[in-house]
């Protein structure tokens, strides 16, 4: 199990293009898309290159391995222009060794408001465009930050597989690596 996980990607074509290139380059089963897809928000400035449309034509390229979950900023509009469902709260994948990655945006459950997820498993948001990998109470709290309007420094992705998030810059360069918790 392969996955390219990426939030906030906010309309921007230019940084939407650098995350599909990132996608054919990684190769990934999964492309889990943690919510802010098109819509810019209130408090966000245009990010550059703000084109909400192109955005849903290249993700709608890679439909067949998108699974996605809503952020803040979507909105029913949203579901019309995107060819793959996009307004769950939340979705849950299991590995191959049965640990749990709870995916969501951030903005219903995060960090400080966790769901209830078994020791050696995930919690995988975005929302607040600040990466994250951090194990706490036994599960792994990962956020892999914003693809274009980040607020630490960097656009970014994650990837995960065989037990390992990577956490990488959006050029591909790795950031961090932290492997899933041992189950208890």
């Amino acid at each position: 199990m392969k996955i390219l996980i990426a939030s906030d990607v906010h309309g921007s074509a230019r940084f939407c293009s650098m995350l599909a290139e990132r996608i054919a380059e990684e190769g990934p089963d999964t492309v889990l898309l943690l919510g802010d897809l098109l819509y810019h928000g209130p408090r966000n400035a245009l990010p550059e290159q703000y084109d909400p449309m192109a955005v849903a034509d290249t993700l709608n390229g890679f439909k067949q391995h998108i699974i996605a979950v809503r952020g803040n900023c979507e909105a029913e509009v949203d579901q019309m222009v995107l060819d793959f469902p996009c307004m769950a709260d939340y979705t849950e994948l299991v590995d191959a060794q049965g640990r749990t990655l709870f995916a969501t945006h951030g903005h219903l459950w995060n960090p400080e408001s966790l769901p209830y997820i078994a020791p050696g498993g995930a919690f995988l948001y975005g929302h607040t465009h600040k990466k994250q990998l951090e194990e706490t109470g036994g599960i792994l709290l990962v956020n892999p930050g914003s693809v274009s309007i980040p607020k630490d420094g960097s656009r970014s992705y994650a990837m995960f597989e065989n037990g390992v998030f990577s956490l990488k810059e959006l050029s591909g360069d790795l950031l961090a690596e932290a492997e899933l918790p041992s189950l208890r």
